[in-house]
């Protein structure tokens, strides 16, 4: 049985052997999700939006410019998290996933906790994310990590915006 003390939080590393590391696997399994829930469901990858496509079939040129952190169980990645280049004082957090099968154990909580740390590191003032309404039990893990509600900056219907200060 796996719990938290069983996973290390990790920043990918810039260089390295990254097929292996199961960020393309996490990236899809989002995807693949999030289309279903919005009610335009594709069969795979292939049949994503091209922007989608594109983060699972090159994460590397997709967020060269950004920080990914990993959930870690033993070798296993079972979570992942993009923390977006910091621009005038604010960085965005994307992608947040874990396993459906480890959801529940802390996962989710320290990749955020992780990326806190590392924008307070780099003098970031403000973290943004933005999750779609029906995703209730993410909005509770924000709304608990001090998340609150913001203008939106994204014209997408049913999208909320969340901010905290770091």
């Amino acid at each position: 049985m796996t719990d938290r003390r069983d996973i290390s939080f990790v920043r990918r590393p810039a260089q390295g052997p990254r097929d292996q590391d199961g960020l393309a696997v996490l990236l899809a399994a989002y995807h693949l999700r999030t289309q279903a829930e919005k009610g335009a469901a594709v069969a795979d990858v292939d049949r994503l939006p091209e922007r989608y496509r594109a983060e699972v079939l090159d994460p590397d040129g997709a967020f060269a410019d950004d920080v990914v952190l990993l959930a870690l169980n033993g070798d296993a990645a079972v979570g992942c998290l993009v923390v977006t280049a910091a621009v005038g004082g604010r960085c965005e957090v994307k992608r947040l996933w874990t396993v459906p099968e480890l959801r529940g154990k802390g996962i989710a909580s320290g990749l955020v906790t992780a990326a806190l740390s590392h924008a307070a590191d780099l003098g970031v003032e403000t973290m943004c994310l933005s999750v779609w309404q029906w995703r209730t039990d993410a909005i509770a893990l924000y709304e608990r990590l001090g998340f609150t509600a913001t203008e939106s900056w994204d014209g997408r219907s049913r999208l909320l915006c969340l901010e905290r200060a770091v």
